[in-house]
Order: C-alpha cells, then sequence, then structure tokens
C-alpha cells in the first residue's frame, strides 16, 4: 500500500491544534537544546584547559602574617620560610608569587610597545616571581633564559612597576611581535620598558572569568619579589608521590619557624587539584544545569508526542479499522504514523532552527559568547527526529493492533 503524504496532511488540518502544540514544543526544545550542548561544551573543555604548570606534584600555601613588621623585615621573613620549605623531605623546590593560576585574583596590566601608545596592545597577567619560579612551577622555556638571583628585586604592593627585563609566555610574545623572535625585544610594562630575557611555552592567568578569556595565556614574569602586610604565596612543588607528606608538614615546619602567622581554614593549603575543581566549580554546576535542563526538556517532549499521538490514535480508531479492512497491514499502519509524526517534527524542526539563531545572537550580544557551530544544530536536529520517532512508535504499534471489525462499530 502506497504512502500518500495529502492524506495525512489533510488529517492534519482537521486535528492542527495538537499538531501546532507539538511542533512548537520541538521548536523551543531545539533552541534550547543547541545552545545547551554548546554551553556545556565550552565549560567542560575550560576544566580540563592546561595551566603549564606541574600540576600533580604542586601545592600552595596562603600564608598571612600577624602583627606589624617593616617590607624588609618581611621579605626577610619570606626568604627564611622558603628555606625551611626547601628543606622539608619530599620538596623539590619553592618559589613565592602576589598569585598563581586559576586562583581569581591578582594582577593584571596592559602591554605596550611604544612608550607614547595610546592605547594597550594587550592585556596581561602579572606574576612576580624569583630565581626558583620557573623551576618550581615545572615551565618549559623555550627561548632566552631563566632569571638569575642577582636579578630579583624587592617591591612594595604601592611601589612603581619598573623591572628592567621579564619572562614572557609563547602566547604574548606571538601577540606581540607575530611570531617573531621575542627575545631582546622591548616592551612598555605600566609605562616601563623591559628587555624580554626569556620565553615560556605556557602559563595560565590566575583568572577563568570571560572577561580574561582574550589574554587567558598572556602572562609577563617580573623579577620582583612582592612584599604585602596581607601575606604572600608559597608555591611548593614536590617529588612525585610526596605531594601529601609534604602538604601535612609544611605548616607545622612554618609555624615552629615563626607562630606569628595564620592559614585561612579554607584557603590555607591547597594541591593544585583543589585550586583547579575550586577554580571551575561554577563552570561545572553551569554544565550540570544545561544538562539536566535538556534531559528534562527532551522528557517532556517524548511525553508530549506519545500523548499527542495516542489522542490521535483514540480519535481514529474507526477509520483505522475501516483502512484494515481494505487491505492496510499493520506495517502501513505505523508508517501512516510515523510519516504524519515526522511532518509534524519536521515543521518544528524548522522553526526551532531559526530559534536556537535567534536565541545564540542574544547570548553574544548579552554574554559575549561564541557563535553557534553547525555541527550543534545538526547534532540537535538527529536528536529530535530520533526522538520524535521513538516516541511516536509505541503509539503508531497500538494503533496498528486496531482490529478490521473497529470499521463495523458506530462512530
Amino acid at each position: 500500500m502506497d504512502m500518500q503524504v495529502g492524506p495525512i496532511l489533510s488529517a492534519l488540518r482537521r486535528h492542527k491544534a495538537g499538531a501546532v502544540l507539538i511542533a512548537l514544543q520541538i521548536a523551543l526544545t531545539l533552541a534550547i537544546l543547541c545552545n545547551a550542548l554548546f554551553i556545556v561544551h565550552q565549560r567542560l573543555s575550560h576544566l580540563s584547559e592546561p595551566t603549564g604548570l606541574d600540576e600533580a606534584n604542586i601545592f600552595v600555601i596562603q600564608n598571612e602574617w600577624v602583627g606589624k613588621a617593616s617590607y624588609a623585615q618581611l621579605d626577610a621573613e619570606a626568604r627564611a620560610d622558603l628555606e625551611v620549605l626547601r628543606r622539608l623531605p619530599g620538596v623539590a623546590d619553592v618559589t613565592t608569587s602576589n598569585s598563581y593560576p586559576l586562583r581569581g585574583a591578582g594582577w593584571d596590566d596592559g602591554i605596550r610597545l611604544h612608550p607614547d601608545q595610546l592605547t594597550d596592545t594587550t592585556g596581561a597577567t602579572v606574576y612576580f616571581a624569583d630565581e626558583h619560579f620557573v623551576r618550581t612551577l615545572g615551565l618549559k622555556l623555550v627561548a632566552g633564559r631563566d632569571f638569575r638571583a642577582g636579578d630579583i628585586g624587592v617591591m612594595a604592593a604601592q611601589d612603581r612597576l619598573d623591572p628592567s627585563q621579564v619572562i614572557v609566555t609563547r602566547a604574548l610574545a606571538d601577540t606581540l611581535f607575530h611570531g617573531d623572535t621575542a627575545v631582546g625585544r622591548t616592551l612598555y610594562l605600566a609605562g616601563s620598558p623591559a628587555t624580554i630575557v626569556g620565553v615560556v611555552d605556557r602559563l595560565q592567568a590566575q583568572s577563568v572569568a570571560r572577561w580574561a578569556a582574550d589574554f587567558a595565556h598572556r602572562v609577563v614574569i617580573v623579577p620582583r619579589r612582592l612584599t604585602s602586610t596581607l601575606g604572600t604565596y608559597y608555591i611548593v612543588r614536590t617529588h612525585p608521590g610526596q605531594l601529601a607528606a609534604a602538604m601535612r608538614a609544611a605548616p607545622a615546619a612554618l609555624v615552629a619557624r615563626n607562630p606569628r602567622r595564620m592559614f585561612d581554614p579554607r584557603m590555607g593549603v591547597l594541591s593544585f587539584a583543589q585550586v583547579r575543581e575550586r577554580a571551575y566549580e561554577s563552570d561545572r554546576g553551569m554544565a550540570t544545569l544545561m544538562g539536566v535542563i535538556s534531559a528534562v526538556l527532551l522528557a517532556i517532549t517524548a511525553a508530549g508526542i506519545v500523548g499527542v499521538t495516542s489522542f490521535r490514535v483514540g480519535q481514529r480508531r474507526r477509520q483505522i479499522g475501516v483502512r484494515r479492512a481494505l487491505g492496510a497491514t499493520r506495517h502501513d499502519i505505523v508508517r501512516y504514523f510515523l510519516v504524519e509524526n515526522l511532518l509534524v517534527s519536521g515543521s518544528g524542526i524548522l522553526l526551532g532552527v531559526l530559534l536556537a539563531l535567534a536565541m545564540n545572537l542574544w547570548l553574544i550580544l548579552r554574554f559575549g559568547m561564541q557563535g553557534l557551530s553547525p555541527a550543534y544544530l545538526a547534532a540537535g536536529v538527529a536528536v529530535l527526529l530520533l526522538l520524535g520517532q521513538a516516541a511516536a512508535l509505541a503509539p503508531a504499534l497500538r494503533a496498528s493492533r486496531v482490529p478490521p471489525v473497529e470499521a463495523t462499530r458506530a462512530g
């Protein structure tokens, strides 16, 4: 028995309310699903973004001093702490800095190539470092040299930032010099000229916020120990397998050297795995929320298709019986309802594609998101088509079991 689309469209026009509602539901579901999948993928790829650090063997200590001291005394205390930490069993090296990747806050500044520029060439994260910084973090030096002990100066938070030399990341060097050699070139940081003496392969900014995405790996490292009355950060790298033991021993060793300090109970001592987990907590939450919303919408849409198709089957039992009496097979009946559902789903999907693009445009304008990839539209269309046909299959099978004797019953 040939399948004619004309009678199906005629039947849909006579019972268009249910078809319109399902088409609108599918359109809305597709629009939300495509954008939700896109957001989830962006968030999950963000979670695994490499920092450039030897994360498995690194932990950080937020040290806060109690009482007043001069900046010279604070620097002396910090250097003494570093020596204590280096002597701990299992510790490979230690450095101090104003911040570290994924911390969430720190020092950012504009970078210029000429002193008379009116606008910055790019923004960049600024990390303060000593001669142990590159080795402790496990960074890969791809050009030039590391800092030497004689390069390191001391700087208070209110002092002017004017290093004579810096190390930059490859991402920052490429942005500034477009692939040309960066070592020996001059950049201007906070209005002061600095010569690039080294380039490291990768180092991530301290912020993972959307506003910092443009310079997520554009980092400048300055040879300064930053002293602050609020404390400082010690970054400790251990030998493989020694992380947990060193994390337990470090706070006690520091307190034994000078008890006039405190460690934040939540942020005082963190493995880098904990740092990463906390940095991307909102991203995981957003991905989970989008996943739940997508699953709920798909379930509601499937239930709606089942309900409307079942209702149509119930309304047409006598017509189905007539068709069976005229020779229609069970397969013909199943195919009839699946084609009918495909037409309804197709119209909803066409509208849904337009809604998905409009929603993505709003997200771009409102939140600065990227444009929706066609792959997500294709995936959403495929999911909705399969879902629609799967949801309509059970009512269609029930319709195929209507016996020809139904044709003799009063309508």
